[in-house]
């Protein structure tokens, strides 16, 4: 049961990841007159990968200075999701499944 909570949490996870990679292909691609925001199945999914990776990255965007028009904030949101939450949500898993914290040692 506890692997299928943590399968389902890693999942959730890879999904947004993905979705903060869209969100900043969408931007790219919006920026450049690739894709028309007046055509409303665009919108929508503009619209759509607005509302959800925006929270997660506004605090970013707040944190860096400015670049000049240059967004690093789905880059970090990307590396961290990789690097940190993601092994993290794995030993946790593994510390629960052992009864041991020890997994958490780094």
């Amino acid at each position: 049961m506890i692997t299928i909570l943590f399968n389902l949490i890693g999942y959730v996870i890879w999904a947004f990841m993905w979705a903060v990679i869209l969100a900043a292909l969408f931007s790219i691609l919006t920026a450049f007159g690739v894709l028309d925001t007046r055509n409303r199945l665009v919108w929508s999914i503009g619209d759509f990968l607005f509302r959800v990776t925006e929270p997660v990255l506004r605090p970013i965007r707040n944190m860096l200075p400015n670049l000049g028009g240059i967004d690093l904030s789905p880059w970090i949101v990307v590396l961290l999701i990789q690097i940190v939450i993601l092994p993290l949500l794995g030993r946790l898993e593994a510390a629960i499944l052992f009864g041991t914290w020890q997994a958490l040692a780094l």
